[in-house]
């Protein structure tokens, strides 16, 4: 009897680890996925930027995968990283616009997310940096005790975060559900509606800033560390980070978890601060650029990946590790702080050849720079295929053996062949949210009317609104120069309708 249970757990388990992907027939890696913030698809040279170096990003590209259709679903931060954690479209979900650094948890935590599917499987996982999900149940909350459900809940086995994101109270670390360093005898308070305890603010006391805020863009609340933020702040003096070492501590913090988990295997998602304002890098970055404070931490982002790259290596395991390196949406040079961005733009193009930016429902909203690396197991090459940050969920599913229950991560597909090189079949459409939706099928793409400005003033970015449909050949015209709308009336029609279609699946 023994010995039949034993044949039938044997075979069962062959043809399990069969049926996890047939095609891909590799051994599952440790995954690093890099998310930058606010990097647009002209801002590395291995995009086409001639007035700025990325040397280390540019390496990476070069053994990996430079995907050139590569997107986030969103132009804005908090729904397009929400894509990414669920599978599922952001605006399909109430509440996923971006959030107040108080806000309540947004990731479900009875579903799969990108960060539980390994954990299932196995690994040891964990998130470093940025997270602008929200925290706990609501948006009151004590800051002082246990701050959950947050990230451990969703399928982090250990994190350290800030809560939102830089220009946004409470300005400190978390590590697992503790403030770092916080003292008892000075608790933090936090509101986004009135102001709390007697710290000075921007608004108030514009001589203590050493980065003005820009007029009406509401950067002018409480000041920490000689900057205006979003949102009102008291107590957690001791706690309150320095942004100039922001980058490096989340570096270092990524690299204990690499070196803690590297004999087993581990998936680490690291989100960078960079460039996303205030621009504080530390000062052996400062004035390298030529391109002002935003140049400069575009030096020090690829700089923060070069040194990932170069621990890998170090510990034997770089043949071994996956690295996806994106952003979460496109670029501003404007967003909140006087800073040289525009002053000294010096001819860069964060956005390349495309139109628009963060917050726009143009291109350069959500194509942004897509790159996978795997030493050894990914052949050198650009691809031209239509991928999201949305697909890792399903893709990552089939690469780990790992199945997704059904009713999860609806919009995710799995295009696991692409990522790993062997195909430039990529999706045949993607809805991009910009302020109006978008819908890229077949080289075309179709805008839908909108009664918003079709420019964004407070932040010098073409917003992609028109009262009237819009439609793109960006085959031929990625600059999305030529509106073919009326020219070509049933292929609005049928995106159109597609479009709705995709709204209504449940």
């Amino acid at each position: 009897m023994k010995k039949n249970l034993l044949i039938f757990f044997s075979v069962a388990m062959a043809f399990t680890a069969g049926a996890q992907s047939k095609k891909t027939k590799v051994k599952p890696p440790n995954v690093i996925y890099i998310i930058a913030d606010d990097l647009g698809y002209g801002d590395l040279s291995c995009y086409g930027a001639t007035k700025i170096q990325t040397p280390n990003l540019d390496r990476l590209a070069a053994n990996g995968i430079r995907f050139t259709d590569g997107h986030a679903t969103s132009a804005t931060c908090t729904p397009s990283r929400y894509a990414l954690m669920t599978g599922e479209y952001p605006w399909r979900r109430k509440g996923t616009g971006i959030l107040p650094g108080d806000a309540a948890l947004i990731i479900p935590t009875n579903k799969t997310t990108l960060p539980n599917l390994f954990q299932k499987a196995g690994y040891q996982t964990g998130i470093v940096g940025k997270w602008h999900l929200g925290i706990g149940e609501t948006v009151a909350k004590d800051w002082n005790g246990e701050l959950k459900p947050g990230p451990n809940e969703v399928g982090f086995n250990y994190s350290f975060i800030f809560p939102a994101t830089a220009d946004r109270v409470p300005t400190v670390f978390l590590e697992n559900h503790k403030v770092v360093a916080l003292e008892a005898n000075d608790p933090i308070e936090v509101d986004y509606a009135k102001k709390v305890g007697d710290d000075p603010t921007g608004k108030d006391h514009p001589e203590l800033l050493k980065m003005q805020s820009s007029p009406g863009q509401g950067h002018n609340q409480t000041i920490v560390n000689g900057i205006g933020r979003i949102g009102y702040m008291s107590g957690g003096k001791m706690a309150r980070w320095v942004d100039e070492e922001v980058s490096t501590t989340f570096l270092s913090t990524a690299q204990s978890f690499i070196e803690k988990n590297h004999q087993q295997p581990f998936f680490l998602y690291f989100a960078l601060t960079e460039p996303h304002v205030p621009r504080m890098p530390a000062t052996r970055f400062k004035g390298k650029s030529g391109l002002g404070l935003r140049g400069d931490a575009i030096l020090q982002l690829d700089w923060t990946v070069g040194e990932i790259m170069k621990q890998l290596k170090l510990l034997g395991i770089d043949k071994n590790t996956m690295i996806v390196f994106t952003s979460d949406n496109g670029p501003v040079l404007d967003d909140g702080y006087q800073d040289e961005a525009v002053t000294r733009q010096n001819g860069h193009q964060p956005a390349g050849v495309l139109r628009g930016g963060k917050y726009s429902a143009l291109e350069g909203g959500t194509r942004v720079p897509f790159i996978v690396s795997w030493p050894g197991k990914i052949k050198a090459q650009v691809s031209p295929a239509l991928v999201s940050q949305m697909d890792f969920i399903a893709s990552f599913s089939s690469l780990i053996g790992r199945a997704v229950p059904q009713g999860d991560a609806p919009d995710s597909e799995n295009l696991i062949e692409v990522f790993l090189g062997r195909s430039v079949k990529g999706r045949t459409s993607f809805v991009e949210q910009g302020g109006p939706l978008s819908i890229l099928k077949n080289g075309w793409k179709y805008i839908s009317p909108s009664g918003g400005a079709p420019y964004m003033k407070e932040v010098g970015i073409e917003s992609g609104n028109l009262p009237t449909a819009q439609l793109y050949h960006l085959t031929e015209d990625l600059s999305e120069k030529n509106n073919l709308a009326e020219k070509y009336p049933e292929r609005v029609k049928e995106l159109s309708e597609l479009l709705e279609q995709i709204k209504q699946k449940k």
